[in-house]
């Protein structure tokens, strides 16, 4: 099995659908079955290298690569080590030390705080977002106002799977931001 195509399919067969799952009604896409296999894993982390070197425009190399807890963080460090560059968490509120930036953004059920340490990401950094998936596009827009704040230049979102459905992408969009999924369902 060579060719894109083919490494893409063998990846999305290995996603099992979860129905009711966390809750009645959600149909989950557990992403997880990817790292029972290590062939899979490596065509995965193969298309995520892919994207970002030959995607996603930039006229220098990319800096860091910024994951959101937590599956950002499966990925993130391999990416990062195979681009050369610097793997940075974000995390919810209280999870990280030192100083930090912050940000609060409302979810269909309340609000959440997402935080990532004032030292991580420097002014002009280039800067990948990476996470599994975008539905509504909440997480990924607060974490690219922390990104904002630290002075670093939001290059792309890269996520595994995008819910076409919920708007997410146009959430994105809205922020001037490219965004690479390598599903859509």
């Amino acid at each position: 099995m060579c060719d894109r195509e083919s490494k893409l399919k063998a990846i999305e067969s290995a996603v099992a659908i979860i129905p009711d799952f966390p809750k009645k009604g959600v149909f989950f896409r557990d992403f997880f079955g990817v790292f029972k296999n290590p062939i899979l894993t490596q065509y995965l982390l193969d298309e995520l290298y892919y994207v970002v070197t030959s995607q996603i425009e930039c006229e220098s190399k990319v800096d860091v690569i910024v994951g959101l807890e937590s599956r950002g963080f499966l990925l993130g460090p391999a990416l990062a080590l195979r681009l050369n560059c610097s793997f940075v968490p974000i995390r919810k509120a209280g999870k990280l030390p030192g100083p930090c930036f912050s940000h609060k953004y409302e979810l269909e059920y309340g609000t959440d705080t997402v935080e990532m340490q004032k030292d991580a990401v420097k002014l002009g950094d280039n800067v990948i977002l990476l996470d599994d998936v975008l539905v509504t596009g909440g997480s990924l827009d607060a974490c690219a106002k922390l990104i904002s704040l630290s002075g670093a230049k939001l290059l792309s979102c890269l996520v595994f799977m995008e819910l076409k459905d919920f708007g997410g992408r146009r959430r994105i969009e809205s922020l001037r931001v490219s965004l690479h999924s390598l599903f859509q369902v």
